[in-house]
């Protein structure tokens, strides 16, 4: 298969994520009809679904019961209860009747054969022998039908064919010798075992659904946007800022405030990406590229502001204390433990933030306080003290200067990530940054995969976006390699 990136090497700077040529589409979304709503429903849902079983590792699915003190909850077991309680008054009249109960029988075969295996020959032989319809409704017209006989099967059964973790439920069944209630008892265990098995299924193709799922998401994105073209609208933007961003950083860098020189299409969505941590929760403009794993970008955003925070606390406790308290075996993990316990919670609303810190700046100065005088030591003077808990307290501010400076520090770090790509080790962190090297390393990690993830699906659509917006019609396109 050809390399499309080779095909567009041509005309296009090296660092582009071109995969290949695709106009930036423009305009207005033209009136829908219902039929292509629906098929772009269909495309997001395909789409979203797909997305989070190749990124989310930990993806699975759960049974669905709703609260049972919920309205749905009450009706859902309203109508169970009665639809059991006529089963049980079928059975007990004199004679029995079965009709609803071979119903069950058959829909308990349905199941059992959903979960078995292409290699499960003999079972699926079995299984079409004993639960037999046919005969079991003969057996019913004369009489001999034995339920116990055939629940005891499909126990057995299910034993043979479910997970580990279901084998005390499955055992549990054993016990119970009343029709209605192992019935009702088969039907919720056999559930959870189909989920069992749709799980094991995702977790088995993922190998697989990794090598497709680029391709897959980005003809799934294409349609929508066949039908959307001003699906990139807000895409365009967030690039827009972003170079811009990006040319003032690389002028304040410059020897001559007025030189322009050329802006990496790289260090574009690099820092574009990096916007994405810090998204106004108001600003509805988000980019639809980046839709999927806003959760995820929001709960990091999340992570990394309260990293910040945590290293500013410690950063200022050791610049009053010394390093000799940091020193002393257990001091840095209870006092980080304290920190995080105290700023969990607190980054939605500015006045919870301002009331963790000052809670915080306490706490400090009573686990120094102790730590110094466990070793023998005179406490921190009062104006020491005050000015420590001030400091701390200080830090809700976004101008703070500690708390600007571990920002851009952590920001550094994770630009020098998303620089290395994948296969390489993370960049070394600054001193200030070492107390909380583990979690900002796994949050890098975390980050730059959704980030390659997403260049590798959507580089075809940002390529000519980035192209219009640092290589103007009529300016000469200066190759640059990618870094």
């Amino acid at each position: 298969m050809p390399n499309q990136r080779d095909q567009a090497a041509d005309d296009s700077p090296a660092d582009l994520p071109c995969l290949e040529k695709l106009d930036s589409p423009t305009g207005s979304p033209p009136t829908a009809s219902l039929s292509s709503l629906m098929e772009v429903q269909n495309c997001v849902s395909n789409l979203s679904l797909a997305h989070e079983i190749v990124v989310n590792r930990d993806f699975r699915f759960n049974p669905r019961s709703p609260p049972t003190d919920s309205l749905e909850g009450r009706v859902t077991e309203i109508v169970h209860q009665a639809f059991w309680d006529s089963l049980q008054e079928e059975l007990n009249s004199d004679p029995p009747n079965y009709s609803h109960a071979v119903v069950l029988l058959q829909e308990v075969k349905t199941m059992l054969q959903s979960l078995l295996l292409p290699g499960h020959i003999r079972l699926r032989s079995q299984l079409d022998e004993v639960l037999d319809m046919d005969l079991i409704r003969q057996e019913v017209d004369h009489g001999a039908l034995d339920l116990h006989r055939l629940s005891g099967y499909i126990v057995n059964s299910m034993a043979s064919l479910c997970a580990p973790v279901r084998d005390p439920e499955v055992r549990a069944l054993r016990d119970l010798r009343h029709p209605v209630e192992l019935l009702r008892e088969i039907f919720r265990v056999l559930g959870l075992m189909k989920i069992d098995m749709v799980n094991f299924t995702i977790q088995s193709l993922r190998p697989h659904l990794l090598q497709q799922a680029v391709q897959y998401e980005r003809t799934k994105f294409q349609q929508i946007l066949d039908q959307h073209p001003a699906s990139l609208d807000f895409t365009s933007a967030w690039l827009e800022a972003a170079a811009s961003e990006e040319a003032l950083a690389a002028r304040a860098q410059s020897d001559s405030p007025d030189s322009r020189g050329p802006v990496s299409p790289a260090a574009v969505l690099n820092r574009a990406y990096m916007r994405l941590l810090h998204w106004d929760p108001q600003d509805q403009k988000y980019p639809k590229t980046a839709l999927m794993d806003r959760a995820r970008l929001d709960a990091l955003g999340q992570q990394l502001k309260m990293l910040v925070l945590e290293a500013s606390v410690l950063l200022l406790t050791s610049t009053q204390c010394g390093g000799s308290i940091f020193s002393l075996q257990g001091f840095v993990g209870k006092l980080r433990h304290a920190i995080a316990a105290l700023l969990e919670g607190s980054h939605t609303r500015e006045t919870d933030l301002r009331a963790a810190l000052l809670g915080i700046g306490d706490v400090v100065l009573q686990q120094v306080t102790e730590a110094v005088r466990g070793q023998g030591g005179v406490a921190l003077p009062q104006g020491s003290q005050d000015l420590l808990r001030g400091q701390i307290s200080e830090l809700w501010k976004h101008n703070h200067p500690v708390r600007t400076l571990i920002g851009e520090r952590v920001q550094g770090f994770l630009q020098a990530m998303l620089q290395g790509g994948p296969a390489k080790r993370s960049p070394e962190l600054p001193a200030s940054l070492r107390l909380v090297s583990a979690e900002l390393a796994e949050l890098g990690m975390a980050f730059g995969r959704i980030v390659h993830f997403n260049r590798t699906v959507f580089g075809p659509f940002y390529a000519p976006i980035l192209r219009k917006l640092l290589f103007p019609p009529g300016e000469a396109e200066t190759p640059e390699d990618s870094r």
